[in-house]
This record gives C-alpha cells, structure tokens and sequence, in this order.
C-alpha cells in the first residue's frame, strides 16, 4: 500500500459534523452474568486444585520425616501457580470479560490477588526444601544444591521463582512510581517465561501426578487452557484485526500546548465496534515506537474510514505522537473500558472533564441517546487547554443541554461540593462520568458523593500500570 498523503483540507473527515451518516458499529453491551459466572468457575478451580493435593497425601508420607512439610510445601506450590494463572487471566483483555467489569477493574483485582502467589510459591520453596533435608538428614542448602544439580527441570523452575519475584517487586507502588512504563512492561513479559519453566517442573517431578493420570490431565488442562487464552486474545485476535483495519497514520494537527490529534485511516472501520468513551491500546510502528503500547481513548466516533485519537505529550511515545509522518502503520489493540453510555443507569448524565481528559466525554457525549438530558462541565487552566472545546459546546448545544466552562487555576476558580450544587443542582439523581488527571478525579468523586450521588453511578476509569 503507499503511504498516505497529508490529507487536504477538502480529505479531513469532518468530526464538527454532528449529523454524519456514516454507517458503523455500535459497541457491545456489557454481559452482567460473565464476571460472577467466571468468579465463580475460578472458585471451583481452587477448590478441585485444593482437593487433588489433599487427597495425594497418605497418613504414612504424613508421619514419615519431613512428610508435614512436604505436604504443605506441595499444597503451597499448587495453590499458588494457580493464582498466578488466575492472575494471568485477568490482565489477558479477554473482550467478554473486559467490557463487563473494565479494565481498571481487572487491574485491581490482579494487584489484590498479586502477593499470595510470590508468598505461597516462596512457602513452596523453602518447605519442601527443609523436608527433604529432613529426610536425607542434611542442611537445607546442601538440600537445595542436590535439587539444582540432580533433579530434572529444578534449575528452570528456580529460574522462574527468580522471574516471579522479580515481577513481584517491579509492582510495588514505590517501584512502579520509579519506573518508566516500557520497564515495568519488559519484566512482566518475563512472568510468561516464568511459568513455562514452571511447567515442566510440576509435571515432571510432581508426586502428586504418580498414579493419578485424572490429577495430570486436569492440571494439563488447566495450563492448556490459560495457554490458549492468552496467545489467542494478546496476540492471534490483534495480528490478524490489524491485518485487515490496515491502519496508518492520516494526519497529525496540534489542538493546543503539546496536545495533538491523531487522525488514523484504515479499511472496513466501518465493522469495528466500538462506543464513545472506550480507548485502544495504541502502538506506532516506527523504528523506536514499536515496542511502545499505551492507552489513548477515541476522542471522537469514528467516521469511515477514519478515526481520531487526541493525545498529550507526557511520555516519549505521546510526545512523540507530534512528529509522526503521513503513512506509518498503526497496531492497535481494542477496544476497552466501560466508560460508556451501556453504565448509565439513569436519563440524567453529567459529564465532568479537565485537560485532555475531556476527549473521551466528547466520543461519549456523541454516543449518548438522544433522550439523555446532559450536563456538561469542562476544567482548564487556560482557554489553550480546553481540548475540542467547540466540538463539546456544539454537541450539548444539539442536545439543548447545559455547558459550564471552568477556565483558571483552582484557587481563582474553585470547583468543590458547594460550586457543584450551583452548576447541577440536579446531580443527585443523574450518572455521574468523570475524567481527567488522578487529582481532580479523585475531588470531583468525593464531592459528588458528598451531594448524594450513589457511587455505583459514578464512572471513571484508570489508565495506571
């Protein structure tokens, strides 16, 4: 394909023209049963994995040296790889699943889940070590030489414990706070590796497999399974979605101080389904941004064979994003979240946005039904940084709604409790979606609990690692 030309004026798509009759997909609707239906198979899993280690085990290895702590060095071990699957799981983007609980959701659980495994994996270690030198009455580092030395596949699995703990620390708050995100990326891919290693350890020295084929073949199964899930959602469904969206950068224009819009082109956009609020994860293919993933929400619906993306310059890749030529391949995974019009739950939304965060509020405001009553409140410190400012007005004017425009910094123009009630008196009994720097989220969140708004109706999503 050649490369794209700068587009014309008279090529731009026109994202001021509310009205466009361009044909395309709606997003998908969440599916409330999936999460407690997974929870719930999950639970069973632990349960069975649980049950088949206990069952293992006989009064007499019990009473035999060493035979307590190699029994709970065995349970550790399994439990543990399993909650490391789980964990693996959650962060896969499985689409069902993802628009379901979202993204931010799934990452919380992953970090909450995190520590059990590195903890029970650690227990694993060093029990069935001291239980062994229990048995051949030797020290427990002389023990844990003769595993390396002697026994198959010990020397990887000591490799991926090494690779598991170090993915551990990488993802304590201090450690991530320090770290640039192509860092904290690099390393986790290293979990995969981890649990390869893993693997055949368990399969080929696990006694709890002699004479159990039953016990093998589900603990095959169960690996099998998480195996296929990941390279089937993190890389067979995004290679070949690309492939045929063909996607390359159109045109690169500059919104305000190191904020730039992203127009992108592509083929048959017209089947992507997406909804307004969602973001994909964006990787430019370019000699030193190829290896860079990020989050980047749709700042506008898209218009085949168009869509656009709005992005601030923080980062080497987003500031990056202004130097972009016509033509460069796209790679592009989604879409995720469920900063969409499928969470409201009330005819009455409120849409709250600072700086760049404004961009997904305007790809929703345009998704919203038409029977919705909208207000609108937009944060700036300057009138440069009131991202797509007019595009909002227009849409919230079309919708005969109301627009607040807050320009100056926080102590010239205050937006607590008190400023809130004057602007939307009525927030009470509307779905409340938030976006903007973590700060004034977490402010505005506070506030409209403080005025009665019901947390499940408020909406906000993280874009943390």
């Amino acid at each position: 394909m050649a490369p794209t030309k700068q587009l014309g004026r008279s090529d731009r798509p026109t994202w001021t023209n509310h009205n466009h009759t361009s044909r395309r997909r709606h997003g998908h609707a969440p599916i409330p049963w999936v999460a407690d239906a997974l929870a719930a198979l999950a639970g069973i899993g632990f349960g069975v994995v649980v049950a088949l280690v206990v069952v293992g085990e006989t009064g007499g290895t019990l009473a035999s040296p060493g035979g307590w702590l190699i029994a709970v060095g065995r349970l550790c071990g399994f439990t543990g790889t399993y909650l490391l699957l789980i964990m693996v799981l959650l962060i896969a983007r499985l689409p069902w699943l993802e628009r379901t609980v979202g993204q931010d959701r799934l990452v919380r659980w992953h970090r909450r889940i995190g520590p059990w495994p590195i903890v029970l994996i650690s227990l694993h270690v060093v029990t069935i070590t001291l239980g062994y030198a229990q048995i051949t009455k030797s020290g427990p580092l002389h023990q844990l030489w003769v595993f390396l030395v002697h026994y198959p596949d010990m020397l990887a699995a000591m490799v991926a414990f090494g690779l598991i703990v170090m993915a551990g620390f990488s993802s304590i708050r201090i450690a991530r706070q320090k770290m640039r995100y192509e860092t904290w990326w690099i390393v986790h891919l290293y979990t995969y590796l981890a649990l390869a290693l893993a693997f055949a350890h368990q399969i080929v020295t696990g006694v709890v497999f002699l004479g159990h084929p039953l016990t093998r073949a589900f603990w095959i199964v169960i690996w099998a399974g998480t195996a296929g899930v990941v390279v089937t959602s993190r890389f067979l469904v995004p290679i070949v979605r690309n492939y045929r969206l063909q996607l390359r950068v159109a045109d690169v224009t500059q919104e305000g101080p190191g904020v730039y819009s992203l127009t992108v082109s592509g083929k048959h956009l017209s089947r992507l389904a997406v909804s307004g609020g969602q973001f994909f994860q964006w990787r430019f293919l370019t000699k030193d941004l190829w290896w860079h993933s990020h989050p980047y929400s749709l700042s506008a619906l898209p218009r085949p064979p168009f869509m656009r993306v709005t992005v601030k310059g923080l980062g080497d890749q987003s500031s990056a994003v202004a130097h972009l030529r016509p033509g460069t391949r796209v790679f592009v995974e989604g879409p995720y979240g469920t900063f969409t019009r499928h969470a409201r739950t009330t005819d009455r939304v409120v849409l709250i946005g600072a700086g760049v965060g404004i961009t997904p509020l305007r790809a929703l405001l345009e998704d919203l039904p038409t029977n919705v009553d909208v207000s609108v409140v937009i944060r700036a410190s300057s009138p440069a940084d009131t991202v797509h400012r007019d595009e909002v007005e227009a849409l919230v004017r079309l919708r005969k709604g109301t627009f607040h425009e807050l320009v100056g910094s926080r102590h010239d123009v205050a937006f607590d409790a008190g400023a809130m009630r004057k602007l939307l008196p009525r927030i009470a009994q509307s779905d409340v979606y938030v976006c903007g720097p973590s700060g004034f989220t977490d402010d505005v969140v506070a506030s409209a609990l403080k005025l009665g708004v019901p947390r499940p109706r408020i909406h906000h999503e993280a874009f943390t690692f």
